[in-house]
């Protein structure tokens, strides 16, 4: 079982990776360090997800950078057009969390497909078909 939420002592772990992150870069703009850092902020169960599709899109989607896009992570391609995106419920107060795909992603499926999806746990299935929903928007030659 994965486990669900983050200790104070973890966010502030969390935090300290960025400003270290940062901080190896001469204090220069750094994205992946934007993007803990955000996710440090976010309530526990918000951050639980971010940090585990984070650590999915590391493993899946090495190509893709990570950013942050109007304030919620995200990751672009190498053209800078953001792939996917995690939207918080907190934050734009609904009921649940977005796990969206822009136009960049290559979800082709027919004359129509979804390209957002309610995101309120993390598991390993939810891993799994969040995982093959990253392939198929990161391949090349999807159409």
């Amino acid at each position: 079982m994965i486990k669900q939420s983050f200790s104070d002592f973890e966010r502030e772990a969390m935090r300290e990776r960025a400003r270290e992150i940062r901080n190896e870069q001469g204090k220069k703009k750094n994205p992946s360090a934007d993007l803990l850092e955000k996710i440090a902020e976010m309530p526990e169960k918000e951050a639980f997800i971010a940090s585990q599709l984070d650590l999915l899109v590391q493993k899946i989607a090495p190509q893709l950078h990570p950013k942050t896009w109007y304030g919620m992570p995200a990751y672009a391609n190498d053209d800078g057009k953001v792939v996917l995106f995690f939207q918080t419920a907190s934050k734009f107060k609904t009921r649940y969390n977005t796990l969206g795909f822009n136009d960049s992603a290559t979800l082709d499926d027919g004359d129509m497909w979804p390209t957002a999806y309610a995101l309120d746990v993390w598991n390993e299935k939810i891993s799994g078909q969040v995982g093959a929903l990253i392939k198929k928007a990161t391949q090349k030659d999807n159409k």
